[in-house]
């Protein structure tokens, strides 16, 4: 399957929400707008970054449809899949077909901890369900399952599954992905976004980067100036974003996206609860971190 697409700056992009935690559909059309000035090359919604575990299926879907019709084919957008069964994964993976996004993302099952043999079963269905590359993401300190060198070597033989995010924060595992699926056209993305520059050098081909809803720009700098062969700059601009990322303990996951957007005038609403906005104490520490990187002034 062609997944030439399949590469740069993808941000997850946050879900903002009303009071009643619904879509906010203006403020979601004027992130999406964001970030693709921004320069990205692609839009992730329904990520875990998106909230997509507080959403209920019908609110995902507003969520899907409103980021693709926003975007107007400027970029690909991915539909993230999160749910626990594989009956629901297959739902899922339908939804985001009839909505029209380019590709979908697939998170094991949390909670359960299945074995490799059960997690192929579980993917191959889902692939087979659907006719959308199938982006794979593995992030194993959410999910309490970690997809091994192993296992993505056999799953990058499934026809339409194109590809995989790590997360794991494992250099040796994205690069053992890569190591065990070149010559197979898969395509391996950083979800660690401290890690852009050293999944680029490996042989990666982008990143699924959570800061990129709030400083896109300088994130796709580090993918551009590495495609350039400016590896210095690329460098020092994965330097520059290190505080940012590593910020995300001022608050409960994800609402440092949200409370550092909304520091940034772009008015995004509250996390979904039980999740609340930072600390008045970290707000003033992460104002002082954007402030220091140049994304915000004063």
């Amino acid at each position: 399957m062609d997944a030439i697409f399949v590469h740069g700056v993808i941000p997850p992009i946050v879900t903002p929400v009303d009071a009643d935690e619904r879509v906010d559909e203006r403020s979601l059309r004027r992130m999406v707008d964001h970030v693709i000035a921004g320069g990205v090359h692609g839009i992730l919604s329904l990520g875990s970054t998106g909230e997509f575990f507080g959403l209920d299926f019908e609110q995902q879907r507003r969520a899907v449809g409103i980021t693709l019709d926003q975007a107007a084919g400027r970029v690909p957008v991915y539909a993230g899949i999160g749910a626990v069964s594989t009956r629901e994964c297959v739902r899922a993976a339908a939804m985001a077909a009839s909505e029209g996004a380019q590709a979908v993302t697939m998170l094991p099952p949390m909670f359960l901890s299945p074995t490799d043999e059960e997690l192929y079963r579980h993917f191959r269905a889902v692939a087979d369900s659907t006719g959308l590359p199938v982006l794979l993401y593995n992030n194993p300190d959410r999910m309490k399952v970690n997809i091994s060198a192993a296992l993505m070597e056999r799953l990058a033989d499934v026809p339409n599954i194109v590809g995989a995010k790590d997360s794991s924060g494992d250099l040796v595992l994205t690069a053992e992905y890569i190591r065990r699926t070149r010559g197979k056209g898969f395509r391996i993305m950083a979800g660690r976004d401290i890690m852009i520059l050293g999944t680029l050098v490996y042989g990666g081909v982008g990143c699924v980067a959570a800061t990129a809803n709030v400083v896109p720009s300088l994130v796709v700098e580090i993918y551009e100036k590495f495609k350039a062969g400016d590896l210095a700059g690329a460098l020092e601009a994965q330097y520059q974003l290190a505080p940012l990322r590593l910020a995300f303990n001022l608050g409960s996951f994800p609402v440092v996206i949200k409370d550092a957007l909304n520091l940034l005038g772009l008015e995004v609403g509250d996390p979904i609860r039980p999740n609340t906005p930072c600390t008045e104490t970290n707000r003033a520490k992460l104002k002082d971190i954007l402030a220091g990187m140049g994304a915000l002034n004063g």
